[in-house]
């Protein structure tokens, strides 16, 4: 199959799931696509073993993807822009220092936390891993789905400042996250040892040049916005800026997320007040609305079918419901930390940390992290644990955030 043909099947499905979630289960979409692709992957293993060969087709199917490559590399770019245009930059600097915070010292802590407590807990369970690798599966595991996140928690009607926190960690501890990945990983490998300055150096040039890059492209493409007033003509400089600007970064080696988010968080507020009309606005908006629900779709279906190309045991599932508390633990711990020392100079919403722990999301990002890891037992086992916690995440996490969030919101 060629990649029309490929697409076209992924996007028939999305649009078939998500209209029987409309009609008949009334989910939010990406949890109802995500549950229905499930439900049907599950069945063709069943039928499977009845001798009827689905699975093997579907799983030839998805041998031809690349989840790795189409999300970390393809749709995430789109993503993360849609999810940052509709935010105020004012809210987002309100909350720097919270949002830093999450996302830098809470990411590094709970990767240590799930890192140790996993390594403990796989050797009871007797599927022993070595401790690097429980280190690399905590730095997959801990930094929360701007994806999974975005498309859930603004439905929740938290306080408007918790969301700010909740959102805008998602958005920026992927660039921390994906920094300490990539060290770690380069410990396993073992090609090369690493210092601790070029751990720094590199920290510096994913993290700080990906915010610079942002700074920089957001707004060469908010002055050419500001000498246009024609919405197609702004619509397209805005997809050319978020394609262009991602594939530019990852050649020079900064992140490409955090460089997108930055430039979206500037054309959503700065472009959005100086350099479009209203109409442009308002196409503007469709134009990435859409984009947005489509691919979240279409990534919330992929993750449902991955089941079947996942090599999934018994042990292995069992590891994976035994490290969810774990790393509910070390989200629990790390942002409790963090708030803790931030509540010496403010004030906090009831339950924040219980809220941002429940509402810290795991996702695709997690899955396609984990799909890159170097082939051996140990990829499996981490795998199978990464594909359990990002179910569990998003379908009992966001499922039921709006309940726990309704604890704490004070009664009319």
């Amino acid at each position: 199959m060629n990649f029309f043909q490929i697409s076209t099947i992924l996007i028939v499905l999305t649009a078939l799931f998500s209209y029987f979630n409309y009609r008949r289960l009334h989910l939010p979409t990406t949890i109802g696509v995500l549950l229905i692709s499930l439900v049907m992957s599950l069945g063709m293993i069943a039928l499977s073993r009845f001798g009827v060969p689905m699975e093997s087709h579907a799983s030839h199917l998805l041998g031809r993807i690349d989840f790795d490559e189409a999300l970390l590399h393809g749709m995430l770019a789109f993503l993360l822009f849609a999810g940052a245009l509709p935010l105020d930059l004012k809210d987002i600097h309100q909350q720097k220092w919270t949002i830093a915070l999450l996302a830098t010292a809470g990411v590094l802590a709970s990767t240590f936390i799930v890192g140790g407590l996993s390594w403990w807990v796989l050797r009871q369970l007797e599927l022993p891993i070595p401790f690097l690798y429980c280190l690399l599966f905590g730095a997959l595991i801990s930094p929360t789905d701007p994806v999974a996140v975005l498309g859930l928690i603004r439905r929740v009607g938290l306080p408007k400042s918790l969301e700010t926190k909740i959102v805008g960690e998602s958005l920026f501890n992927d660039g921390f996250g994906v920094v300490v990945f990539i060290v770690l990983l380069e410990l396993v490998k073992g090609e090369q040892a690493i210092s601790g300055l070029e751990v720094c150096g590199l920290f510096l040039q994913e993290a700080g040049g990906g915010i610079l890059f942002g700074l920089a492209v957001g707004y060469i493409t908010y002055a050419m916005l500001k000498q246009v007033d024609n919405y197609q003509v702004e619509v397209l400089l805005t997809l050319a800026m978020v394609m262009g600007g991602f594939a530019l970064a990852d050649a020079i080696h900064v992140s490409g997320p955090l460089g997108i988010v930055v430039a979206g968080l500037l054309i959503g507020s700065h472009g959005r007040s100086f350099a479009m009309s209203e109409t442009t606005r308002k196409n503007l908006d469709t134009f990435w609305e859409l984009v947005d629900e489509i691919l979240n779709g279409v990534l919330f279906v992929l993750i449902g079918l991955e089941v079947l190309v996942i090599p999934v045991t018994s042990r292995h599932l069992l590891a994976g419901l035994a490290i969810i508390p774990v790393a509910l633990l070390a989200r629990w711990i790390s942002a409790g930390g963090a708030i803790k020392f931030l509540q010496l100079g403010r004030s906090f919403s009831p339950g924040a940390v219980t809220l941002i722990t429940w509402g810290g999301l795991r996702g695709g990002i997690s899955v396609a992290m984990a799909l890159s890891l170097p082939h051996g037992p140990a990829r499996q086992t981490i795998l199978v644990i990464t594909y359990v916690v990002v179910v569990f995440s998003i379908l009992v996490q966001g499922l039921s955030l709006g309940r726990v969030a309704r604890r704490f919101m004070p009664t009319k």
